[in-house]
């Protein structure tokens, strides 16, 4: 049975995220919170993809937000940078312990 991991202590009250966990799974949690907040069947331009992380985090770093949800797989983007678009499925670990 898996364990709904916690993520809340990572969240203001607005539900904007106050920093990336360290930890993998917990920081997993949290990327897919955030990939929650784009949607399905749309693409979206890298500065859109940058507002969507910036109106959803209080520390200033969309950058590494953006690189973070493409590393994990819960965005894809063209190599150019051009298009990026949330994947039907859900990125999920080859090995749990992975994360």
């Amino acid at each position: 049975m898996e364990r709904e991991i916690n993520i809340r202590p990572f969240l203001d009250g607005e539900g904007k995220i106050t920093q990336l966990p360290k930890k993998g799974r917990v920081r997993f949690a949290v990327l897919a919170y955030l990939a929650e907040k784009f949607e399905k069947d749309r693409d979206y331009a890298e500065r859109e993809v940058n507002a969507v992380c910036d109106a959803w985090h209080t520390f200033g770093d969309y950058f590494l937000l953006r690189r973070e949800l493409v590393d994990h797989g819960f965005l894809n983007r063209e190599r150019d940078g051009s298009r990026y678009w949330r994947p039907q499925e859900g990125p999920a670990p080859a090995n749990p312990e992975e994360i």
